[in-house]
């Protein structure tokens, strides 16, 4: 699977877990060098607390593009370590 804002690749893996619609990518995947601070955050009921990053890109920033929950609730362990991707970003 691939993940791409602007026919640009931002992250490429085999290994991607889908919850509630959502591909969840190995972080080692994302392509840190697209990759800016976000001190966005936000809550799910059975996920946690979700943390973001933004994407700035040949000078376009995509702000809070990317979450990942960095200490999922037990029930969601399957997303710890990996990123997911807002609507923008053409997931396939």
């Amino acid at each position: 699977m691939k993940a791409s804002w602007n026919n640009i690749v931002i992250a490429e893996s085999d290994d991607t877990v889908l919850v509630e619609g959502n591909y969840y990518f190995p972080e080692s995947a994302l392509k840190k060098e697209y990759v800016t601070f976000s001190n966005h955050k936000t809550s799910c009921a059975w996920k946690g607390q979700a943390s973001y990053y933004s994407l700035l890109i040949n000078g376009e920033m995509l702000t809070d593009a990317v979450w990942y929950y960095p200490d999922p609730k037990p029930e969601a362990d399957m997303v710890r370590g990996r990123v997911a991707f807002g609507n923008a970003i053409k997931v396939a």
